[in-house]
């Protein structure tokens, strides 16, 4: 996966880097996610991994439990999670994940963003050929524990590969073995730092600084946007 964790940490950084923007999609995360697996954190780990990163970024307690509230009221019910799939300028490819309440208003916000970029949204299903699904865990390499002997111990339980980065590891696994994986670093007292399902490209391709220019404009748009959560390209 090369310099996979660059794109995304410099990604991370950035979605994350606008604090009027942080909470709200935070929000959205906790609440889908005890939407899907309960309002409990006990029971859920998708919950306890989005309360920790509510915390890590300074979120008000009182936020984070209007959000699983929502999973259980009107609103909560309204949330649903969609993704669209786009070209865009240079033959970027694009898939786009959002959370929402109002689909029309995310839907054209999104074509609105392509369009305007010299892109164009295609036809759902059109990339997810290019893109392999994978679950990201990424923790800070514990310093008494042996990492090969740690990477062996978790091939049973769906790990594919570890990538380091200084003192921060990406474990990746098949989408399928999200809990799985999750469940494991918690049964070993691993403190994760976020734990997610991210689509990395197939075949990357390398653009050049100019039509970066453009493609950035693109992401920075689509980054900016309330209802969408993560943006994956094919970008090496």
């Amino acid at each position: 996966m090369g310099r996979a964790f660059e794109y995304r940490r410099a990604a991370k950084e950035k979605r994350w880097a606008n604090m009027s923007r942080v909470f709200p999609k935070i929000s959205r995360t906790i609440t889908l996610a005890a939407k899907e697996g309960g309002t409990d954190p006990d029971m859920n780990s998708k919950l306890r991994l989005a309360i920790a990163l509510a915390k890590a970024n300074n979120m008000p307690k009182d936020n984070v439990e209007a959000a699983i509230k929502r999973a259980d009221g009107k609103d909560g019910a309204d949330f649903v999670e969609v993704s669209y799939e786009g070209k865009g300028p240079h033959g970027v490819l694009v898939f786009v994940e959002c959370a929402t309440d109002n689909t029309t208003r995310t839907v054209a916000n999104v074509k609105s963003y392509f369009n305007k970029s010299n892109g164009q949204v295609v036809p759902s299903g059109s990339l997810e050929f290019l893109f392999d699904r994978k679950t990201v865990i990424e923790f800070e390499k514990p310093a008494n524990i042996d990492m090969e002997e740690l990477e062996f111990e978790l091939i049973d339980r769906g790990l594919q590969e570890f990538e380091f980065d200084g003192n921060s590891v990406y474990a990746y696994g098949d989408y399928t073995h999200f809990g799985s994986l999750v469940k494991a670093f918690e049964e070993k007292g691993i403190n994760v730092t976020s734990a997610q399902l991210e689509r990395i490209p197939t075949s990357p391709i390398e653009f050049t600084e100019d039509q970066m220019v453009d493609i950035q404009k693109l992401l920075d748009k689509l980054e900016d946007d309330d209802d969408v959560q993560h943006v994956y390209t094919n970008m090496a």
